[in-house]
């Protein structure tokens, strides 16, 4: 790729050694060149400035949130870029909870921070008044438009201007050299107290304790990542919407993996073929993939975070895929397949399948407004010991193993059935326990009902004919008024079905 440097002509004995990383350069450095650069540039190209359809949701967000907050001002920081390998960044996704109050997604905007200061004269009620401080584009007349690799134009396109992102938004925006004094102002213990999302970028964070140290002004800092988590609890229609979005590329990409099957069994890193296969989908109809793909065939579908993905992919074996694609808006799906990689289940198979399925649709059951989020996992649970004890797995009876003093069942299936799902694939994750486990599911919720069993090829402890078979299936449910609706219910779950798509995908007869 190209490189951002610049010449120098220190002797190479006094050169520091945070700027050897020049000595790469054949870039000119002259007054004329610098000058010869500066001009002969027409109009600078637009950046689209239409209102961002997550505008009003978010002015919604942000009210909801100060009031939680009153006479506090909040710092949420977009973050800064994370250095990949030596001076070449990762691509930049913002911190969730700024891409929520902001509707600003894909890779924006490096640097940014958000800030919500208390206002007693805000408009329609509002407790607080967003500005959002940016780092503004540099003129086609400065060194940075053309030498600067991270923000220069040159390097990385046209970025929004002021006017953009307050257009786009519907935030003020200001220059990002003036959040310091901004921060500062009235603050004290008598004053405004200062919170912030804190490890989100270092340079703001250090900013807001040299502003606490010099004016004893205070935190709640763990306050305030606890709200915007749990802000996140319920989705608008706005997010509802982004889930659907999300939902139906991921819903593509599996398609295309069942297609492309064949080549995975040719290859010695079948799995690298799934997992290749739907980052094509991921990145041509979204952003990027919300997580690592777990691409796992055979005895690896009983590691529960496969992402290595370089095993084989056998006929006569289950790949249990969990992918899920990330829209721009930085939403997420995320489902689950278990697929017999041959196109039909063996018996054993059929048999493990179908109890996975049975305590799924259990967890459906119960995933309904006025039922507690921890019923949906009961459900499920209920259902898995049930089997073990018919095929003769627990080593007690099957009201011992689901007694809290038990759980002999859970050997097969260590993980919950079920999380929040949205921004973050593991949503609202530093919600308080009883608005999450201990909640009352709500309308608007969206989470992920997903039950497994995972025999190990040496658990010792079941028959041969179960060891290195892992199954998984997993749907993305939003909450409705009246129950809840699976939005991944277009990729079938029924092993006949699956059966039969997999045979049209394939171009075989059912």
């Amino acid at each position: 790729m190209s490189e951002d440097v610049t010449p120098e002509t220190v002797p190479s004995s006094d050169q520091p050694l945070e700027s050897r990383g020049e000595n790469r350069s054949q870039r000119p450095s002259s007054a004329a060149f610098k000058e010869f650069m500066a001009s002969g540039w027409g109009p600078r190209p637009g950046v689209s400035t239409e209102p961002g359809p997550a505008a009003p949701h978010t002015a919604a967000r942000r009210e909801r949130l100060g009031a939680q907050f009153p006479g506090q001002r909040l710092v949420i920081p977009a973050g800064a870029f994370k250095v990949r390998s030596n001076d070449t960044d990762y691509r930049f996704r913002p911190h969730s909870a700024f891409a929520h109050l902001t509707g600003l997604g894909v890779e924006q905007e490096p640097d940014a921070v958000l800030v919500l200061h208390p206002d007693d004269e805000a408009e329609g009620g509002a407790t607080h008044q967003a500005v959002l401080y940016v780092r503004p584009p540099a003129g086609r007349d400065s060194e940075e438009f053309f030498s600067d690799a991270r923000y220069g134009e040159f390097w990385v396109g046209a970025r929004p201007t002021f006017d953009d992102l307050e257009t786009l938004t519907g935030i003020r925006t200001a220059h990002l050299d003036g959040l310091r004094d901004a921060l500062a102002k009235d603050i004290g213990p008598e004053g405004v107290q200062l919170v912030v999302v804190s490890g989100v970028d270092e340079a703001v964070d250090a900013v807001v304790e040299e502003i606490r140290a010099a004016e004893d002004a205070g935190e709640s800092d763990a306050r305030l990542a606890e709200a915007l988590s749990e802000l996140r609890l319920v989705k608008d229609s706005h997010e509802v919407e982004q889930m659907r979005e999300a939902v139906a590329p991921t819903i593509a990409g599996f398609e295309k993996i069942v297609a492309e099957l064949p080549a995975a069994v040719a290859h010695r890193r079948g799995e690298r073929v799934i997992e290749g296969t739907f980052l094509g989908p991921a990145r041509l109809e979204g952003n990027y993939v919300g997580y690592e793909t777990i691409a796992a065939a055979g005895d690896h579908a009983t590691t529960l975070h496969w992402t290595d993905n370089d095993g084989q992919v056998r006929p006569g074996e289950l790949v249990l895929i969990d992918a899920g694609v990330e829209v721009d808006s930085l939403y997420t799906a995320d489902i689950t397949r278990t697929l017999p990689v041959d196109g039909v289940f063996t018996e054993v198979q059929r048999r493990v399948y179908q109890a996975v399925l049975d305590a799924a649709d259990a967890a459906f059951a119960v995933a309904v407004p006025g039922a507690k989020f921890r019923d949906v996992h009961a459900a499920a649970m209920e259902v898995i010991a049930a089997r073990l004890g018919e095929w003769g797995l627990l080593p007690v009876s099957v009201e011992e193993s689901l007694s809290p003093e038990g759980q002999q069942h859970r050997r097969w299936m260590v993980h919950g059935t079920s999380h929040h799902l949205g921004l973050d694939v593991h949503d609202c994750a530093l919600a308080r326990r009883e608005l999450y486990l201990d909640a009352t599911i709500e309308p608007g919720m969206v989470f992920t009902i997903e039950p497994g069993l995972y025999f190990k090829s040496d658990d010792l402890l079941v028959p041969e004919e179960y060891r290195g078979i892992g199954v998984r299936i997993e749907d993305d449910v939003l909450v409705t008024a009246d129950g809840n609706e699976n939005l991944s219910a277009a990729l079938p779950r029924d092993p006949d079905e699956v059966e039969a798509w997999m045979a049209r995908l394939s171009g075989r007869s059912a």
